[in-house]
């Protein structure tokens, strides 16, 4: 199994704690992160060699993360694994799976590319390179089996992690804040890249909301202790020293349930702030010309995953030149003061919950245990 980053270390959890059960004495590695670890999962190179962003951030990284590719494949070649299973990740894994299966090994994907996003093209090179799908959004289903690829949709493992009833006060106590006072999260993204493009803009809308609310409180998770010394010595170049803003270790749910209001990265993310039912903006910043070459090969208007299942626009996107302070903070500040607006994205955001529920850990493990039989000539003991 190979996971790329800490989305997909989280998300490959819950698929390993359905398939250790069913699977006790195989052996489960490749690369994965401490969630995957917490399952059994032996990682044999550390997943953050492998955490990159962007068509041109990747360039300096290349030869590293291409060399490790074609080691893990020699491995795998050598060793001819009962299976093996991509996490998202698809510029790594799917040149990977399509190699492996080209030998005779059976490839799972899980995770289906945003071939309904852009890059449409791709799901020719799936068909070859991948065994079966198990994908996370019901609509994916049909677009894979009008494809002819094997495909099962399990729900969205998140779905699952994070209440309906989001309990705020309990959240707010864990992390030591007031019950009284508004919070608003920030999360400007877990990869470096990410805290460098989009940092400076959500802490200057933090400046400007705190001179509309002064009692405003602002908390920040950080991935890792990289990104958290990254972003404090950001948070020091912003000069927002006055404003009470906590930096702490992870817990980004916890910080997504304890808030009014979000700032949040496009991504996994901006999906777990709407299944905590919280209003946010998605907003987006990287490389101009990465940016310019993403933006021609889009085939719909949204970037953001709770906006892209809605169908339209139900939270306010700001990307590139128009993520400015300003329009962040105006964009959020209007949500929050807005009752009727908060009530009805709230139920549109539990609509959106129960669609995605289902029992993941158990529909993904019976999809990986049936493959391994069709292609063992009827067991599933692997290896």
């Amino acid at each position: 199994m190979v996971a790329g980053e800490s989305s997909g270390d989280l998300l490959a959890s819950r698929l390993l704690s359905g398939l250790r059960p069913r699977l006790p004495h195989a052996h489960l590695h490749g690369i994965g992160g401490m969630h995957m670890a917490a399952e059994g999962f032996v990682s044999d190179w550390p997943m953050d060699k492998l955490t990159v962003r962007g068509l041109f951030e990747v360039i300096p990284r290349y030869r590293e993360i291409k060399g490790i590719q074609n080691a893990l494949r020699d491995q795998l070649l050598a060793q001819r694994p009962a299976a093996f299973i991509g996490i998202d990740y698809p510029g790594f894994n799917l040149g990977l799976e399509l190699q492996l299966r080209e030998a005779g090994i059976p490839t799972m994907h899980f995770i289906g590319p945003q071939i309904w996003a852009w890059r449409g093209g791709r799901i020719k090179k799936i068909a070859r390179a991948v065994s079966h799908m198990l994908v996370i959004f019901p609509f994916e289903e049909e677009i894979y089996r009008r494809a002819g690829i094997p495909v099962t949709y399990v729900g969205h493992p998140l779905a699952e992690v994070i209440p309906m009833v989001p309990d705020q006060a309990a959240a707010r106590t864990a992390l030591g804040l007031s019950q009284q006072r508004r919070v608003v999260g920030i999360l400007p993204g877990s990869r470096i890249s990410e805290l460098k493009y989009n940092s400076a803009s959500f802490l200057g809308a933090a400046r400007l909301l705190a001179q509309r609310d002064p009692q405003l409180q602002f908390v920040v998770p950080m991935a890792g202790d990289k990104q958290r010394a990254c972003f404090m010595q950001l948070l020091q170049q912003a000069g927002v020293a006055d404003l009470d803003i906590q930096v702490i270790d992870g817990q980004s749910h916890r910080v997504m349930e304890a808030s009014d209001a979000v700032l949040v990265a496009s991504g996994t993310a901006s999906l777990e702030v709407a299944l905590y039912k919280k209003p946010m903006v998605i907003a987006y910043k990287m490389m101009c010309a990465s940016y310019q070459i993403m933006r021609h090969m889009n085939y719909q208007p949204w970037i953001g995953l709770p906006n892209i299942l809605a169908r339209e626009f139900l939270v306010p996107e700001l990307v590139q030149q128009a993520a400015t302070p300003q329009a962040l903070a105006d964009a959020l500040w209007q949500q929050m003061e807005d009752p009727a607006h908060l009530e009805r994205l709230r139920q549109r955001f539990i609509d959106m919950h129960h669609s995605l529920l289902r029992d993941t850990a158990n529909a993904s493990a019976q999809a990986v245990c049936a493959m391994l039989e069709r292609h063992a000539g009827g067991t599933s003991s692997g290896r």
